[in-house]
């Protein structure tokens, strides 16, 4: 009876929740008697009617009711009404599959939390670096007292990346109203960013030379400025602070001064901070001697080594060469070049025979040109020398002698001093610029000569042959205005110079425009162009001396000018420091066509070209002891 009652409250196929499981064996177990009573209890229910079900279906025979209930499932696999039937295996995958977008989804969400951290403290503990895209700026330091030397050098003193100018003046006007001495000269650092004073120190003299650089090799190196006066001084300063390390005593220089900025040796009494030499001059000339001096506390290494020579004409040096083998020489002379090993010296200012490391070496093509009585002094150069500067050789890790006479110039070869090329040309009174103009990586050489009254000409010399390569007359009434380069990621330079305004319609050479004899013009040559100057900037007075610096960040240059202004009745010349950056000069310079040129270069050809040049430290420094500063 309960099997009937089971399979008259259900239909075929299908489970009833309350009734528990549908078992195909009881159906096919039953008589066809219980089979009418069921569908006679389904026609009173209305559920079938003359067999046809409510939906007009016709129903299926019992007995293939049966047949396909042994093949279904059983009711806990059966899907409810309405919803598609799943197996166990389907289930379980799906959710496996949830489990893992959900993991994927908590990671990414992780991880986007971790970079915005990461990101806030990146923006708010490291300082942006310093934009220096414009940095053009101008200081007027005040009415200058006098002195005819303009030191000026640049570092990076305050660690923000860019370097800071150094120089010293000698103040107008010493006594104040109330009768006190001022401080003879002064000591002042600008910051290279905007040009504010960053701090000043007084001097007891007029400051012949400033040169910042590191004394101590490695990790813990610091910027230390030496300052060489005019007589007796030779003090350090702190480059950060601007306070005095250390002064030599004057009273070691006995009745003698200081002949020339101090140089930098290598680290002699082992002491871990590299130390200096100076060179004392008495009232006779043949009265010289070198003094060592200690890097780290400003005291005698020993005591003075004189040397008496001979010679006609400017105090040469003394500078310090250092050979391809690393053997220590110190080059000078009057009119001359003599050469004395630094072992020597250091030998007869300790009085001993043990030497340091460092000094132990010797450069057998030096130690052979010695004189025949074995003298300690080296025979050089001996021809009316004027200037001597040591420029970096190209594939090696020396340096050669560029040697300025009444002559001409003339470059020795620094490894066995053979002259490699000599120029003929007279009245050459500055210093020759380095840079890179011709194509073959050799150093080459821009000279500025005096050609006439109010005229000088410009050239570039080769440094591989010594010829001219490129040459042009420009006006210019200032006596030796400074010139300098600028070193590019091409391994190119631009060289800048100093001159009075030329026409830009005209491509004449020496044809003046219509501006007053003092107002000059900063001109740019690039190797690329030869036809073409750049006008970069003007400036009233006279410019003493200039400086270039890189800023490695944003890799463009920037000068730095120190110009004594013109000087009215009753008034001194004032002083004013001025900086520019180069690339952005670059984009506002005019052009002035030097000749004509076919095809002809267009405005908008030369400032995509200009555009793209990149600054680089300049790479033909010579082989020196002491590394510059910033």
């Amino acid at each position: 009876m309960a099997t009937v009652l089971s399979r008259a409250l259900k239909l075929p196929g299908k489970k009833s929740p309350d009734l528990g499981e549908y078992d195909p064996l009881t159906q096919a177990d039953s008589d066809e008697s219980e089979d009418d009573l069921v569908l006679n209890l389904q026609q009173k229910n209305g559920g079938v009617k003359n067999g046809k079900s409510p939906l007009g279906e016709a129903p299926e025979p019992d007995s293939d009711a049966e047949v396909a209930g042994a093949g279904k499932p059983r009711l806990s696999e059966v899907a409810p009404e309405g919803y598609p039937l799943e197996p166990l295996g389907a289930l379980e995958q799906k959710a496996a599959s949830s489990v893992v977008s959900y993991v994927r989804t908590s990671v990414f969400l992780l991880m986007l939390v971790v970079s915005m951290v990461l990101v806030l403290v990146c923006a708010f503990l490291i300082p942006c670096p310093p934009r220096d895209l414009h940095s053009t700026w101008s200081r007027r330091l005040g009415p200058q007292g006098g002195g005819d030397l303009s030191p000026l050098d640049l570092a990076d003193v305050n660690g923000d990346g860019l370097r800071d100018v150094l120089l010293s003046f000698v103040p107008s006007g010493n006594g104040s109203a109330a009768g006190v001495s001022g401080p003879p000269a002064v000591l002042v650092c600008l910051s290279g960013m905007n040009g504010s004073t960053l701090w000043s120190s007084p001097l007891p003299e007029e400051a012949r030379d400033i040169t910042c650089l590191d004394l101590t090799p490695g990790n813990l190196a610091k910027t230390v400025c030496l300052v060489t006066g005019t007589h007796k001084m030779l003090s350090a300063f702190n480059g950060t602070s601007g306070k005095a390390m250390w002064t030599l005593n004057p009273n070691y220089l006995s009745n003698g001064t200081l002949a020339a900025p101090a140089v930098v040796l290598p680290d002699v009494d082992e002491d871990g901070v590299r130390d200096l030499a100076v060179l004392a001059i008495g009232e006779l000339q043949p009265d010289l001697c070198f003094l060592l001096v200690s890097g780290r506390t400003g005291s005698p290494v020993g005591r003075p080594v004189k040397y008496n020579i001979m010679g006609v004409g400017n105090l040469i040096g003394p500078q310090v060469y250092i050979t391809i083998s690393g053997a220590a020489y110190i080059l000078f002379g009057f009119g001359n070049i003599q050469a004395v090993a630094l072992r020597d010296i250091f030998v007869q200012a300790q009085n001993r025979d043990s030497l340091p490391p460092s000094l132990q070496i010797e450069e057998p093509e030096w130690e052979k040109r010695r004189s025949v009585n074995l003298s300690e002094l080296i025979d050089v150069y001996s021809n009316g020398v004027e200037l001597l500067q040591m420029v970096k050789a190209p594939d090696s890790n020396s340096s050669n002698l560029l040697i300025t006479t009444r002559q001409g110039l003339v470059l020795l070869r620094g490894q066995n001093l053979t002259p490699s090329w000599a120029l003929g040309v007279q009245g050459l009174r500055s210093q020759p610029t380095p840079g890179y103009f011709t194509d073959d990586e050799t150093i080459d050489f821009l000279l500025q000569i005096p050609n006439g009254v109010g005229m000088k000409k410009v050239m570039v010399v080769d440094g591989d042959s010594g010829l001219v390569t490129w040459s042009y007359s420009i006006p210019c009434h200032m006596k030796e205005t400074p010139a300098t380069s600028a070193a590019t990621v091409e391994q190119k330079s631009v060289f800048l110079f100093w001159a009075e305004g030329l026409s830009a319609a005209s491509p004449s050479p020496g044809v003046l425009g219509s501006e007053p004899p003092s107002l000059h013009h900063l001109y740019l040559l690039h190797p690329t162009f030869p036809s073409i100057l750049l006008d970069l900037a003007n400036a009233t007075g006279t410019v003493t001396a200039s400086e270039v610096g890189i800023n490695d960040l944003w890799k463009d240059a920037f000068y730095v000018t120190r110009t004594t202004g013109l000087s009215s009745e009753g008034h001194p010349a004032p002083l004013v420091v001025s900086k520019l950056s180069l690339r952005w000069a670059l984009m506002e310079g005019q052009m002035v066509q030097l000749e004509e040129t076919t095809p002809k270069i267009g405005r908008g050809e030369l400032r995509r070209f200009l555009s793209r040049i990149k600054f680089v430290d300049s790479p033909y420094q010579p082989v020196q002891w002491g590394v510059r500063g910033g």
